[in-house]
Protein backbone atom coordinates (compact mmCIF):
# COMPACT_ATOMS: atom_id res chain seq x y z
CA UNK A 1 0.00 0.00 0.00
CA UNK A 2 1.29 3.50 -0.74
CA UNK A 3 2.25 4.92 2.53
CA UNK A 4 0.47 8.34 1.02
CA UNK A 5 -3.12 6.39 1.29
CA UNK A 6 -2.26 5.63 4.95
CA UNK A 7 -1.97 9.13 6.15
CA UNK A 8 -5.10 11.29 8.30
CA UNK A 9 -5.94 14.39 7.86
CA UNK A 10 -6.07 16.47 11.17
CA UNK A 11 -5.05 20.01 12.48
CA UNK A 12 -2.48 20.54 14.38
CA UNK A 13 -2.17 20.94 17.34
CA UNK A 14 -2.03 23.89 19.05
CA UNK A 15 -2.86 23.77 22.72
CA UNK A 16 0.84 23.33 24.44
CA UNK A 17 3.86 25.01 22.93
CA UNK A 18 6.61 22.46 21.24
CA UNK A 19 9.61 22.61 23.77
CA UNK A 20 12.67 19.77 22.31
CA UNK A 21 13.28 18.97 26.00
CA UNK A 22 9.64 16.91 25.59
CA UNK A 23 11.41 14.63 22.96
CA UNK A 24 14.59 14.17 25.23
CA UNK A 25 17.74 16.62 25.79
CA UNK A 26 20.04 15.34 23.41
CA UNK A 27 21.36 12.41 21.75
CA UNK A 28 21.40 9.18 23.11
CA UNK A 29 23.46 5.95 23.31
CA UNK A 30 21.01 3.54 23.04
CA UNK A 31 23.27 0.33 23.11
CA UNK A 32 25.83 1.56 26.25
CA UNK A 33 28.89 1.61 23.36
CA UNK A 34 29.40 5.30 23.41
CA UNK A 35 28.30 6.19 20.32
CA UNK A 36 24.63 8.42 20.79
CA UNK A 37 22.33 8.12 17.98
CA UNK A 38 24.46 10.95 16.14
CA UNK A 39 27.49 8.68 15.75
CA UNK A 40 25.40 5.73 15.00
CA UNK A 41 23.91 7.40 12.48
CA UNK A 42 26.97 8.60 10.87
CA UNK A 43 28.18 5.19 10.95
CA UNK A 44 25.25 3.28 9.27
CA UNK A 45 25.24 5.90 6.57
CA UNK A 46 29.15 6.29 5.62
CA UNK A 47 30.52 4.74 2.45
CA UNK A 48 34.45 4.49 3.61
CA UNK A 49 35.57 3.23 7.08
CA UNK A 50 35.06 5.68 10.10
CA UNK A 51 37.50 7.40 12.05
CA UNK A 52 36.89 8.37 15.56
CA UNK A 53 38.33 11.52 17.56
CA UNK A 54 40.45 10.39 20.45
CA UNK A 55 37.53 9.64 23.11
CA UNK A 56 36.78 7.08 20.76
CA UNK A 57 32.85 8.23 20.66
CA UNK A 58 32.75 10.54 18.41
CA UNK A 59 32.61 9.86 14.71
CA UNK A 60 35.87 12.24 13.15
CA UNK A 61 35.61 11.36 9.39
CA UNK A 62 34.29 8.82 6.99
CA UNK A 63 32.26 9.64 3.65
CA UNK A 64 28.79 11.21 3.04
CA UNK A 65 26.65 12.61 0.62
CA UNK A 66 23.45 14.27 1.56
CA UNK A 67 20.53 12.77 -0.27
CA UNK A 68 18.64 15.54 -0.39
CA UNK A 69 21.15 18.07 -2.16
CA UNK A 70 24.18 15.55 -3.13
CA UNK A 71 26.98 17.47 -0.98
CA UNK A 72 29.84 14.78 -0.22
CA UNK A 73 32.05 15.26 2.58
CA UNK A 74 34.72 12.97 4.33
CA UNK A 75 34.46 15.62 7.34
CA UNK A 76 31.48 14.54 10.15
CA UNK A 77 31.53 18.53 11.12
CA UNK A 78 29.92 19.44 7.73
CA UNK A 79 26.91 17.09 8.83
CA UNK A 80 24.01 17.61 11.28
CA UNK A 81 21.83 15.22 11.73
CA UNK A 82 18.23 15.51 10.33
CA UNK A 83 14.75 14.47 11.66
CA UNK A 84 13.17 13.67 8.30
CA UNK A 85 9.80 14.63 10.26
CA UNK A 86 10.96 17.43 12.67
CA UNK A 87 10.08 16.84 15.93
CA UNK A 88 8.37 20.03 16.29
CA UNK A 89 5.73 18.62 13.53
CA UNK A 90 5.67 15.35 14.93
CA UNK A 91 4.71 17.39 18.29
CA UNK A 92 1.88 19.21 16.72
CA UNK A 93 0.62 15.86 14.59
CA UNK A 94 0.51 13.83 17.47
CA UNK A 95 3.79 12.91 19.29
CA UNK A 96 1.99 15.60 22.42
CA UNK A 97 -0.32 12.73 23.44
CA UNK A 98 2.64 10.45 23.46
CA UNK A 99 4.86 9.32 26.87
CA UNK A 100 8.22 10.49 27.55
CA UNK A 101 9.49 7.04 26.26
CA UNK A 102 7.92 7.21 23.10
CA UNK A 103 9.18 10.38 21.92
CA UNK A 104 12.69 9.58 23.07
CA UNK A 105 11.86 6.29 20.76
CA UNK A 106 10.92 8.72 18.21
CA UNK A 107 13.82 11.06 18.52
CA UNK A 108 16.62 8.66 18.19
CA UNK A 109 14.91 6.00 15.96
CA UNK A 110 17.67 3.77 14.16
CA UNK A 111 15.34 1.21 12.97
CA UNK A 112 13.94 3.16 10.01
CA UNK A 113 16.60 4.68 8.09
CA UNK A 114 14.12 7.20 6.21
CA UNK A 115 14.04 8.75 10.14
CA UNK A 116 17.06 10.09 10.59
CA UNK A 117 19.50 11.62 7.94
CA UNK A 118 22.93 12.87 7.61
CA UNK A 119 22.42 16.43 6.12
CA UNK A 120 24.91 19.05 5.18
CA UNK A 121 24.50 21.60 7.91
CA UNK A 122 23.22 24.24 5.82
CA UNK A 123 20.47 22.23 4.28
CA UNK A 124 19.75 21.12 7.62
CA UNK A 125 19.18 24.39 8.80
CA UNK A 126 17.19 25.66 6.09
CA UNK A 127 14.72 22.77 6.62
CA UNK A 128 14.46 23.52 10.35
CA UNK A 129 11.07 22.00 11.45
CA UNK A 130 9.14 23.14 8.09
CA UNK A 131 6.96 20.37 6.48
CA UNK A 132 6.44 19.19 2.79
CA UNK A 133 4.16 22.17 2.12
CA UNK A 134 7.22 24.73 3.09
CA UNK A 135 10.37 22.84 2.08
CA UNK A 136 11.49 20.66 -0.44
CA UNK A 137 14.73 19.20 -1.30
CA UNK A 138 17.01 21.15 -3.33
CA UNK A 139 17.41 18.24 -6.00
CA UNK A 140 13.94 17.86 -7.33
CA UNK A 141 15.45 14.06 -8.50
CA UNK A 142 14.97 13.38 -4.43
CA UNK A 143 11.33 14.93 -3.90
CA UNK A 144 10.20 10.78 -4.74
CA UNK A 145 12.04 9.70 -1.82
CA UNK A 146 11.42 12.40 0.59
CA UNK A 147 7.78 12.67 0.00
CA UNK A 148 7.97 8.20 0.83
CA UNK A 149 9.40 9.08 3.74
CA UNK A 150 8.19 11.32 5.02
CA UNK A 151 4.66 9.68 5.06
CA UNK A 152 5.61 6.08 5.55
CA UNK A 153 6.92 7.73 8.68
CA UNK A 154 3.99 9.74 9.41
CA UNK A 155 2.01 6.72 8.87
CA UNK A 156 4.43 4.57 11.37
CA UNK A 157 4.14 6.39 13.85
CA UNK A 158 0.49 7.21 13.40
CA UNK A 159 1.10 11.13 13.15
CA UNK A 160 -1.51 13.11 11.04
CA UNK A 161 -1.11 15.42 8.23
CA UNK A 162 -2.38 19.05 7.47
CA UNK A 163 -4.57 19.10 4.00
CA UNK A 164 -1.57 21.38 2.74
CA UNK A 165 0.74 19.45 3.96
CA UNK A 166 -0.97 15.92 1.87
CA UNK A 167 -1.08 18.33 -1.48
CA UNK A 168 2.63 18.87 -1.16
CA UNK A 169 3.37 15.31 -0.52
CA UNK A 170 1.17 14.06 -3.83
CA UNK A 171 2.65 16.62 -5.58
CA UNK A 172 6.02 15.71 -4.69
CA UNK A 173 4.92 11.98 -5.49
CA UNK A 174 3.88 12.57 -9.13
CA UNK A 175 8.32 13.11 -9.68
CA UNK A 176 8.16 8.97 -9.02
CA UNK A 177 9.38 6.74 -11.67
Amino acid sequence: MDPLDRLIVAPPYTEQPYRRAMFGEDWIDADGDCHNTRAEVLMQETTAPVTFNPNGCTVATGQWTDPWSGFTSTNAADFQIDHTVPLADAWRSGAWAWDDARRLAFANDLDDPNTLNALRGTVNESKGDKGPEAWRPPLPTTWCAYAQGWARIKATWGLTVTSSELAALKDMATTCA
